[in-house]
């Protein structure tokens, strides 16, 4: 798993089908893929599951164990491979994507006998319909910049899903850039606040030295629970990770305000 990984990628390729009612298209066709530099890339795969980041993957074991049968599992935006190890070490059988070289050349240091691909743009090619019994997506569609563009992704992803598969996607919730956390500072970006869905919205990591901010796109719950509805993609559970008194961290916000929302995903 990577956190914060696909900042500034350009997702072309992608369907121009329109998406009937939705509030508003995201308008943003591409971005600068900051972490095509190998400075960042390097810094960002030394990164393992820090402050808030935990609160991400805390809940995934049991999840998995709840919701998944079978152990073939793809990783929608692996970028330096953390969370394509994260998976193997829960016993699946898992394949990484990316859109960076210069990330999966990270990936595949740190783990020279995984399998780790390239792809153009948000479609993964090469994989037949029903192949994977588990899809992660983990921050990937924080960063996929249009409706259009979302609305293909979500539609390859569930093509490639098992009859029974589960997609699971972990996102920011539009809360983590109003406020302050133990790996993340909004302070300096006020903006964020009077942001909509498909507006852009900044972020600093704290936990790398590299202060430059991150930029995202907003999409709030009731936006995403129109993009799955659109692909015919109904939501088995969905978890929102509070950090608790028992853990060893001095957490910010994390008690009290959800920094992500984890949708587990079946085909309707």
């Amino acid at each position: 798993m990577r956190p914060r990984r696909l900042i500034g990628r350009v997702w072309g390729g992608l369907s121009n089908l329109p998406l009937a009612g939705l509030r508003r298209a995201m308008t943003t066709e591409t971005f600068s893929n900051v972490y095509d530099d190998a400075d960042r890339a390097r810094a960002y795969a030394d990164l393992e599951f820090p402050g808030t980041y935990y609160l991400a993957f805390r809940d995934l074991p049991l999840l998995l164990r709840k919701y998944v049968t079978g152990t073939r599992a793809l990783d929608f935006g692996c970028g330096t491979g953390r969370s394509t190890r994260f998976l193997r070490g829960l016993a699946f059988e898992v394949i990484g994507v990316d859109v960076s070289e210069v990330m999966l050349d990270q990936a595949r240091v740190r783990d020279p006998h995984g399998d780790y691909r390239l792809v153009a743009d948000a479609t993964p090619a090469g994989f037949g319909a029903g192949t994977f019994d588990l899809i992660l997506a983990a921050f990937t569609f924080d960063n996929i910049p249009t409706d259009r563009q979302k609305i293909s992704a979500l539609r390859e992803l569930r093509r490639l899903l098992a009859p029974d598969g589960r997609l699971f996607i972990v996102v920011s919730s539009p809360a983590i850039y109003w406020h302050e956390w133990v790996s993340f500072s909004t302070k300096d970006y006020p903006a964020n606040r009077t942001a909509r869905d498909g507006d852009s919205v900044r972020i600093v990591m704290l936990d790398v030295p590299d202060r430059r901010p991150v930029v995202d796109i907003l999409c709030s719950d009731a936006h995403y629970r129109e993009l799955f509805e659109a692909v015919g993609l109904c939501i088995v559970d969905t978890v929102r990770p509070l950090a608790t008194s028992a853990e060893s961290v001095q957490w910010v916000s994390e008690t009290t305000i959800p920094p992500w929302n984890i949708y587990v995903l079946g085909a309707a």
